[in-house]
C-alpha cells in the first residue's frame, strides 16, 4: 500500500492561533501598559479611579475575608495540591513530559513577585485613605496572587479528562475565588480599582502560557493526521 505523504496543519488553524494569541496577549499588554502610564503620569483616570474607590470602599469583616483568598498563605497550598495531582496523574498513565503542565504552573506563580515587586517600586503609588499612609500599592500583588493560582491550578486540572459539569464547576468555583478576592481589596481599602485591574492584566498574559503549555491553546489534531505526518498509512475515510 502506498504510504501518504506528511501533511501539515492547515494555514489557517495556524493563523488563528496566532490571532487568539495577540488577543490574549496582547489586548492586556496594552491595557497594562495605558494604566501604568495613568499611574505614573498622574492622568485622568487616576481621578475617576478615585472616585469610584470612594464609592465602594466600605470596610467591612466578609471584605477582609474575601481580601485573605489573595494571599500567599492561601492561594499558593491550592495550586501546589494542583500542581501535585496533575504531575501525579500524568506520570501514572505515562503522557510523555508530564511535568512540564506543572512546571510552567510554578514558573507563571514564581513571576507574579519577580514583575511585582519592580513595578510596585517604581510606580511608588500610594494607597487608599482606608490604610495607613504608605506607597508601593500598584499593582496589586494580591490580585495577582489569586488570578495566577486559582487561573493556572483550574487550567492545569482542565487538562486531565473529567466530564463537562466538572469541567464548568471548575471554572465557575475559580472565577468567584478570583473576583471575590479582588472584590474584597477594593472594598477593604487595600487597593484602588486599577490596582487591581492591572494585577488581571499581568496575570492573563502568564495564565496564557501554562494553557499553551497545557494543551488549552494548540489546535485540535487528529489521530488521522497525526498518522499521516508520521509517515504511516491513513485511510481517506474515517473519524476525524
Amino acid at each position: 500500500m502506498p504510504v501518504s505523504p506528511p501533511r501539515t496543519l492547515p494555514a489557517p488553524v495556524g493563523l488563528s492561533l496566532l490571532v487568539r494569541l495577540c488577543v490574549l496577549v496582547g489586548l492586556p499588554v496594552l491595557l497594562f501598559a495605558l494604566i501604568t502610564w495613568q499611574v505614573v503620569a498622574d492622568g485622568p483616570l487616576i481621578g475617576v479611579d478615585e472616585r469610584l474607590s470612594r464609592a465602594l470602599v466600605h470596610p467591612d469583616r466578609l471584605s477582609e475575608l474575601l481580601a485573605d483568598l489573595g494571599n500567599v498563605q492561601v492561594a499558593v497550598p491550592v495550586l501546589a495540591l494542583a500542581l501535585a495531582y496533575v504531575a501525579w496523574h500524568g506520570r501514572a498513565r505515562g503522557a510523555d513530559r508530564w511535568w512540564l503542565p506543572p512546571l510552567a504552573g510554578a514558573l507563571a506563580m514564581l513571576l507574579v513577585p519577580a514583575l511585582v515587586a519592580p513595578l510596585k517600586a517604581w510606580t511608588d503609588r500610594p494607597g487608599t485613605p482606608a490604610v495607613p499612609p504608605a506607597v508601593g500599592y500598584y499593582p496589586s500583588g494580591h490580585t495577582a496572587t489569586a488570578l495566577v493560582a486559582y487561573g493556572a491550578a483550574t487550567l492545569l486540572l482542565l487538562s486531565v479528562p473529567r466530564s463537562p459539569a466538572v469541567r464548568r464547576v471548575l471554572v465557575a468555583l475559580c472565577a468567584v475565588l478570583v473576583l471575590g478576592a479582588s472584590y474584597g481589596l477594593v472594598r477593604r481599602g487595600y487597593h484602588w480599582p486599577l490596582d487591581v485591574v492591572a494585577s488581571w492584566c499581568l496575570g492573563a498574559v502568564l495564565l496564557t502560557g501554562v494553557a499553551l503549555v497545557a494543551g488549552h491553546g494548540a489546535p485540535p489534531v487528529s489521530r488521522s493526521t497525526r498518522r499521516s505526518s508520521s509517515g504511516t498509512p491513513s485511510p481517506s475515510t474515517g473519524p476525524s
